[in-house]
Formats: structure tokens, C-alpha cells, sequence
């Protein structure tokens, strides 16, 4: 499997506090990875910068399927975003006023997706995830681990080519928290995409193809 992303000397810095410290990783195609630590080593902050929604030091670089994401505007790199990658966060962060169906479909709506076109996919998503009959529900109106799938079908509406999640099972029971993590395995065959998961979850990180170990700001074999 090829590289998709090269992050090369991550650094990031927050007046005195060094929270990255020259870090240097790959993740292929179709690769599952965590990043694991101690709370405070860097690996949210590392996350994001690998997602593009924080920016590293000068001197670092995110190369993503061949692109400097380092050189992008910022008009540029929310385009190259919204194109390329999926977003799951440990608080689904789906909009109250919402529907499930119109939260799937809103990072296609952003991208100028065709709006029945997307809808039917969202729908697909929803059916595929197991929340076809939640489709007119607002999020107040499901459970945790329905909220969290709804964040999953988000993520994957505009087909990216990774998803970042941080924490995604961390406000979840030990039954949702198995199942999500179950559906991230079967989402990498079906969707051809990679994972970048950030976890204090043990069982998922032995279950993954590679394990990122943070401490400090620094990679620890």
C-alpha cells in the first residue's frame, strides 16, 4: 500500500509550550491507526494538524496524496478538506436544529452536491448504518451510539479519502463502543478509505494495524 499522507517534522508550539516536537509519520491507503498516550502528550493537537484543522510550525509539512496541504490558502485547503477527509469527534457535534438525514447531508451541501442526489445517498448511509428509520429524527431524539453512527455517515458523504475521529467511543457503553469500532473495519473494506482514531480504548488499539504511541510530544516505539 502506498503512503496517503506523509507528515514530515510536525512541530506546534503555544508560547512556551512545546506540544509536538519534530514528529514524522505515514499512513497508507486503506490503513486503520491510532494514536495512543498519556491525556496531554500532543494527540489531538497532532490530529488536527494531520486534518488540516490546526496548522503546525513553520518548517512542517503535511503532504496529503501528493499535496502540500502546508502550502494551501485557507479558502483552498477548506475545499481540499471538505473533498478529502471525514471528521468524527467524541461529542458527535451534530447541529440540534437538524435532522439526522440534513446533518449526513450537509458536508455535501457545502461541497455544492446536487441536493436530491446527496439525500438519497444519505439515506443509503443511514439504511447502511442501521438508522433508516431515523432519518426525520432530531439528534435530541437518539440515543448515544445512534448519534455517533449518524456522526459516522457524516463523515463518509462526500467519500473521502480519510477519516480523523478523535475519541469516538469515549462517551460510549462498552456495546456501542464494540460496535462502532466493528463498523470502522467494515467501512475500510466497503469505502476504500483510511482511519486515523485517537484512543484511550485499549482493545481497539490492539486491534488496529498500527499503533502511534505519543508521550510528550515525541513518538515512542
Amino acid at each position: 500500500m502506498k503512503p496517503l499522507l506523509k507528515a514530515i517534522q510536525i512541530s506546534k508550539d503555544y508560547g512556551e509550550l512545546s506540544v509536538l516536537k519534530s514528529v514524522d509519520l505515514e499512513i497508507k491507503e486503506k490503513e486503520i491507526v491510532t494514536i495512543v498516550g498519556p491525556s496531554g502528550a500532543g494527540k489531538t493537537t497532532l490530529l488536527h494538524i494531520l486534518g488540516t484543522l490546526d496548522t503546525p510550525s513553520l518548517g512542517s509539512q503535511v503532504i496529503f496524496d501528493g499535496v502540500d496541504t502546508t502550502q494551501l490558502n485557507t479558502k483552498e485547503l477548506a475545499r481540499f478538506r471538505n473533498q478529502n477527509m471525514g471528521f468524527i469527534f467524541q461529542f458527535h457535534e451534530l447541529l440540534p436544529e437538524f435532522t439526522a438525514l440534513e446533518n449526513i447531508c450537509l458536508p455535501a451541501w457545502i461541497a455544492h452536491a446536487e441536493k436530491k442526489a446527496t439525500e438519497q445517498k444519505a439515506l443509503k448511509l443511514l439504511a447502511r448504518l442501521g438508522l433508516k428509520e431515523r432519518a426525520s429524527h432530531k439528534p435530541t431524539e437518539l440515543s448515544g451510539g445512534e448519534q455517533q453512527r449518524v456522526a459516522v455517515a457524516r463523515a463518509l458523504i462526500n467519500n473521502p479519502k480519510i477519516i480523523f475521529a478523535d475519541e469516538p467511543s469515549g462517551n460510549l457503553d462498552s456495546d456501542n463502543a464494540d460496535q462502532l469500532h466493528d463498523l470502522f473495519f467494515d467501512l475500510r473494506e466497503e469505502q476504500k478509505c483510511s482511519f486515523v482514531i485517537v484512543t484511550h480504548n485499549k482493545e481497539l488499539a490492539q486491534r488496529v494495524d498500527r499503533s502511534i504511541n505519543l508521550i510528550d510530544g515525541v513518538i515512542k516505539s
